[in-house]
């Protein structure tokens, strides 16, 4: 189990089907669910983390696994933004370059590159998305809209961190609906407050500044809602 701090977010999978569990993952500690857990909080990201077990271990890397760790370090540290990033983070992915000759062009067209639906639909989020005056913005993203613009309910989750830069934001939410799993899927981020503790609240978790929250009952997401402003303001507050 790879990049996951508790059980709740897993999908689709049974552990009474499989004999050993390993988790590898750089998040808080929240849950723990396998017979040997590999976490590192100080890490920029899990693949980070493999990169490193690869090069200290009997594990054999290609050009393939190496294009592909590099697209989890670049992805999952939202291209070494995140405070976790450190002078060996860019060591690592330094050596897979060099190593395995990397078409960074190619790589990074494949991992940002997106059809011009879900650039409308980013739009759409832009403009409808309510801010407080605290600076928490936050949209509930029906059905109707998702199919209107041809996309699937993953996608707000995917351009979350494009709302990384706006002066009047300190955290966000958007909310989608998961048919499948007949729930409501949350994904919060944040400049400045902390938000994982709140979402641990809401059946979800994370980094202090990247969360999620997995909700049945939708009278929770205004619950939710109502603590992340709370956050916004005190954060406001203590400036």
């Amino acid at each position: 189990m790879l990049d996951l701090p508790n059980i709740s977010r897993l999908d689709g999978i049974k552990f009474e089907n499989y004999k050993k569990v390993i988790k590898i993952d750089h998040h808080p500690v929240e849950e723990q669910f396998s017979e040997i857990e590999y976490v590192r909080e100080d890490a920029s990201s899990t693949c980070e983390m493999i990169i490193e077990l690869i090069e200290n271990t009997n594990l054999k890397m290609n050009k393939e696994i190496a294009s592909n760790l590099f697209l989890g370090v670049i992805a999952d540290s939202d291209r070494f933004l995140v405070p976790t990033t450190t002078y060996k983070s860019l060591e690592l992915v330094s050596k897979l370059i060099k190593n395995y000759n990397l078409d960074l062009m190619k790589l990074y067209n494949k991992l940002y590159e997106r059809p011009l639906d879900e650039v409308k639909f980013q739009s759409y989020i832009t403009l409808n998305m309510s801010i407080t005056e605290n600076g928490f913005g936050y949209i509930k993203l029906t059905d109707d809209v998702i199919k209107e613009y041809k996309v699937d309910s993953s996608s707000a989750s995917n351009m979350v961190n494009n709302f990384n830069y706006i002066k009047e934001l300190y955290a966000w939410a958007f909310v989608s609906y998961d048919q499948r799993q007949e729930l409501h899927k949350v994904n919060i981020r944040s400049r400045g407050p902390i938000i994982n503790e709140i979402a641990m609240k809401y059946n979800g978790g994370g980094h202090k500044y990247a969360s999620g929250a997995r909700i049945k009952n939708i009278a929770d997401i205004d619950l939710l809602f109502k603590a992340l402003d709370d956050a916004c303001k005190e954060y406001k507050e203590n400036l």
